[in-house]
């Protein structure tokens, strides 16, 4: 495989050449690292089941670990999983933004990526969101790094990681080091769960969903 494309991209004004050449790889079953809000983001269809193995071997992460995903809007949503009121609270109050809410899935989404549930989030950062937009379908968002090892800020180091692994690079520049989303979990049992508290916190989640922590223990 030849070494991966990087193009330069404005974080705040994407450039959109640059995003549809992102989308497209991405659509045609290819793989592009991309900025988050927290770190690079290792992106592929989630729906397309060798993309997403793809995904697992590259970062050497062990098959049966979820990977979650970005989505562009409530109704690309709604194609993964079975968002319930609570939820849409949550998205409608919080999203696009760090917070990331886990249910349980539709079948389109395949079991490599997740076996009954599929965590998903609409994405804070301009390039991560008009990169999905653009795509049309989910996207992976799991960490561009080796499982196991530090999350990467810079496109260089995710070049020198995976230049013979990925397609495409979208070089923002170093990305500031932030907490990584808050996490929801509606899957666990009758209350929803806090896995992680991230930058939206744990009072304002139970706030929006009129709880308060002795439902969530």
């Amino acid at each position: 495989m030849l070494e991966a494309k990087v193009v330069k991209v404005d974080s705040d004004n994407p450039e959109l050449d640059v995003i549809i050449e992102g989308a497209n790889i991405i659509k045609e079953g290819g793989l592009v690292i991309y900025p988050t809000e927290t770190c690079y983001g290792l992106g592929a269809n989630a729906l397309d089941e060798g993309a997403v193995k793809r995904v697992f071997v590259i970062k050497e992460r062990a098959f049966g670990k979820p990977i979650p995903i970005i989505v562009a809007d409530l109704e690309m949503w709604e194609k993964c999983a079975y968002i319930n009121e609570p939820a849409k609270k949550l998205i409608e109050k919080f999203l696009p933004g760090p917070l990331t809410i886990a249910l349980k899935k539709r079948d389109v989404i395949p079991d490599i990526l997740s076996v009954k549930s599929v965590a998903a989030r609409i994405p804070g950062h301009p390039v991560a969101l008009l990169l999905v937009k653009e795509a049309g379908v989910p996207i992976t968002a799991t960490s561009a790094n080796i499982s196991g090892r530090p999350p990467l800020y810079s496109a260089q180091k995710a070049f020198a990681t995976f230049k013979k692994d990925v397609d495409l690079i979208l070089d923002a520049g170093r990305l500031p080091r932030r907490r990584p989303s808050t996490v929801v979990d509606f899957t666990v049992g009758a209350f929803p769960q806090i896995i992680r508290e991230g930058p939206i916190s744990v009072e304002s989640v139970l706030k929006e969903l009129k709880m308060g922590k002795d439902d969530i223990k």
